[in-house]
Parts: structure tokens; sequence; C-alpha cells
């Protein structure tokens, strides 16, 4: 099967080289010609991924029409605030009605909702067979260097997500199905915020009991927000959930982890903010679960935490502080 990935950085790359090994034909969409060169002649695609090789049988171009002719699925593996602009852009070179499947977490600033549901809205039912998201704990270079991993294909059609689900698995890399399309979109967004507020903890000299009760407590508040917008609390203790979590908040190859050390270490978001060059999911969801939580009336303490911190340039070491001293009540 030819599947077109839209997007040519660590996450997309790596993808493909399971769809590559797993005897279908992927195509990578880049932007840059000398990027095409590089994964099409030396099998490596050197900035994002290091000296990691990937399938020799991987294409890439820069021709949006090229990727996408014939292709059987599109994989949109844009940055979350190009998912509209994209999607505008590859929606005349749609044929043969592809099966459509996000890989972006977070949440649409216009809408509130996930990225699988922005999607389903821009594109026509009837110029695709469905939407997908692949979701779960999953660092890309590690997916590229065949460490074993398991994540879920969400959806509402449960018939597109087996298909996702046998495209992809293998011995290393594992999909299991899930229909809880808001609880897992959710998960997935506001782990990065709870990330961040790890990285923090960490960039104060904070350690294990420290991050122990931060991941705890922020499960809690990623299941209440859930709950009251409508997703199953089982979804929150699976790959999306509390798997997606646990990763995110424990290691510096997530950025938003990053993010939160060196502000952190700064005792302040002030520098970070101004020089950072990255794309950090967390901060942006920060802000829109800030102000959802506040319209639907749910506590949210964590997530306002860090708000103040990014938004209103708190010291984190004070905030840390107030965070503990909260009124004292029963788990």
């Amino acid at each position: 099967m030819k599947v077109a990935l839209i997007g040519a950085g660590a996450w997309s790359s790596a993808l493909a080289n399971v769809l590559a090994d797993n005897g279908h034909s992927p195509v990578l969409f880049a932007r840059k010609q000398n990027q095409v060169q590089e994964i099409n002649e030396s099998h490596q695609n050197s900035k994002y991924l290091g000296d990691v090789l990937l399938n020799p049988s991987i294409q890439a171009s820069i021709s949006l029409k090229e990727t996408l002719r014939g292709a059987s699925m599109m994989v949109f593996a844009v940055p979350s605030h190009a998912i509209r602009s994209v999607a505008q852009e590859v929606a005349p070179f749609l044929e043969g009605r592809p099966l459509i499947l996000n890989v972006a977490k977070g949440f649409d600033p216009i809408t509130f909702e996930g990225f699988t549901q922005t999607l389903e809205e821009l594109f026509p039912k009837e110029r695709i067979r469905g939407v997908v998201s692949l979701m779960g704990p999953s660092f890309a270079k590690e997916v590229a260097n065949h460490q074993r991993t398991a994540v879920c294909a969400v959806g509402h059609n449960q018939k597109c997500n087996e298909e996702v689900q046998h495209l992809f698995s293998n011995d290393y890399f594992r999909v299991y199905t899930q229909d809880d399309v808001i609880g897992a979109e959710i998960g997935a967004g506001m782990k990065n915020i709870i990330a961040i507020a790890s990285g923090i903890l960490s960039g104060l000299g904070y350690e294990n009991n420290s991050r122990a009760a931060l991941i705890t407590r922020g499960l809690a508040e990623i299941t209440r927000f859930g709950l009251a917008k409508g997703a199953k609390e089982k979804t929150f203790l699976g790959l999306t959930g509390i798997g997606d979590l646990f990763l995110t908040c424990s290691s510096p190859m997530s950025r938003n982890f990053s993010a939160g050390v060196e502000i952190g270490e700064a005792d302040s978001a002030e520098n970070f903010l101004k020089n950072n060059k990255t794309t950090v999911e967390g901060i942006e969801a920060c802000r829109l679960v800030h102000q959802e939580a506040k319209r639907i009336g749910v506590s949210v303490p964590i997530t306002d935490a860090i708000y103040a911190i990014l938004f209103h340039r708190l010291r984190p070491s004070a905030v840390v502080s107030l965070l503990m001293n909260r009124a004292l009540k029963a788990e």
C-alpha cells in the first residue's frame, strides 16, 4: 500500500520506517530539496533522527501532488498550528478516498477540539474514508531504532481503527484500537502541561518523590477535566492516559519536559519564552485548558500554576510553595 506522509520530521520518518518494514510504500513530503535528497540517497533524516539509518524503500518528494498520487492513506504529521492551513493545501490533491491518520497532539485553538475532530470537519466525508489518530507513549527515535513500543489507533470508526492497527503493527510496534476520541485527545494534550511542570520541578532540584506526586495528581487533574468533557474514565488508565503521561514527564527527550527544566533552573519563564525556537505544545495547551476549565467550572490547579508561570511570569519556586500549601483535602 502507498502511504503519503505529510511532513518529514522525526515522527513521520519513524512511522515511515515502520510502514516500510511492514512491506508498504511510504512517501514523505518535505519542503526542502536537500532533505528529500538525503532521505532518497543516504536513507537518513539527520536533522531529526541523527545517524539513524532508514529503510531504503522509503521515498521523499518535494511535490505534494506526487506524494499524494495513488496513496490509500495520508498521514498528517505537521505541527498543530499548521493543521488547518496544510489541510487546505492538500485538499485539491486528494484522490481515491484515502484514510486520514493524524499524529498531532493538542487542541484546536479555534474549537478546543482535538485534531481528530478538526480533520473530520475540514475534509468532506465523501472525499475520505475516515480519520484516525495514532497516540500513546512513543519517542520517534526509539521507534526508528526498533525499540518495543505500544500505541493506540483512536477514532470513531472501528473498521478504520483496525485498518491502522494492522497496517502498522509488527514485532516492535504494537497498536491497540480505542474509540474514546475525547479522552485520548485530552490525555495527549494535557500530559504536555504536566510534563512542563515535571521539568520545572527537576530544574528546581526536586527529585523522585516530587515527580511521583506530580504525575499522580496530574493524572487526577486530567481525568477530572476529561470526565467533565465527556471522556471515559478507563481511558486515562491506558496508553493514551497514564502511559503517555509517565513517558513525557520522565525523560529529557520530551520537549515539554526539557522546556520545564530550563524554566525551573532559571526560576523564571521569561528567558525561555523570549529565546525558544522549538515547538513546545504544552504552552498553548496550558492556555487553552486554563480558559476552558474556568468556563466549565473544573478545578485544574497544576494547569493554573503553569499558566501563572508562563503567562503571568510568577516565579516557579513561589508557585510550587503555593501548590503545596493549598487547603488540605481528601485524595
